[in-house]
């Protein structure tokens, strides 16, 4: 008997049922959480400090990076293999950095979305309209100074690809042609990569400074 493959549908239809578990699992993280006195707001400040510190962390190394590479196509002499080495690790260790600041970001999205599910629903249960009506507003003026941070974190999320993926295109040619006629040639990409490097420490200074505005933000709420 020839039994049917479900080979290409697997993954379609596990998903809704890893979705579910991975969904029971933050709400069972949440509340054990909670029982420790660390509730959703403390988490998610907690997560928006380690996504602002990554980003300082992956600005520093894409700086890094474009030092070695500004190096490699400007200083005369030394192995070309030496060369491609340093430039294959500075690319590495830049694109770990990459994963981490993405990572972060979804952690920051994930305990958002839950602590203002949360807020939302338990506005219902107030008794006293004047209560109510202050938790809403902070509620709104939260959400929107959330919005301003996830923006700005997207946005330098956005331009951290096409500088990581110009490093690769660079490192994956040098590896190919160890020659003079090589370096030569990348030093041309130079000026671009340059402009590239500093638009996103730009969009990634911003992106740092949101995240201190909001953590501030956060703790006020708290101290009121």
């Amino acid at each position: 008997m020839n039994y049917p493959t479900f080979k290409n549908a697997y993954p379609v239809v596990l998903m809704p049922i890893f979705l579910l578990i991975l969904a029971g699992c933050q709400s069972t993280y949440y509340r054990t959480m909670e029982k420790f006195g660390y509730h959703k707001r403390d988490i998610l400040v907690n997560r928006v400090t380690e996504a602002r510190d990554s980003q300082e962390e992956a600005k520093e190394q894409f700086k890094s990076a474009l030092d070695e590479f500004s190096s490699v196509v400007n200083i005369e002499g030394g192995s070309l293999k030496e060369k491609y080495t340093r430039l294959n690790a500075e690319y590495e260790k830049s694109n770990k950095k990459a994963l981490l600041v993405s990572d972060r970001i979804a952690s920051v999205e994930n305990v958002a979305k839950a602590l203002f599910d949360e807020w939302e629903a338990e506005l219902s249960q107030y008794t006293n309209d004047r209560l109510r009506q202050n938790s809403q507003g902070k509620l709104t003026e939260t959400k929107k100074q959330y919005g301003q941070l996830i923006d700005a974190m997207k946005r330098a999320e956005k331009k951290i690809d096409p500088v990581l993926l110009a490093f690769r295109d660079q490192v994956l040619y040098l590896k190919h042609n160890l020659n003079a006629q090589a370096i030569a040639s990348l030093r041309g990409e130079l000026v671009v990569i340059e402009e590239d490097v500093a638009s996103l420490i730009r969009e990634m200074e911003v992106s740092i400074d949101e995240a201190d505005l909001f953590i501030r933000s956060m703790t006020e709420i708290t101290l009121n």
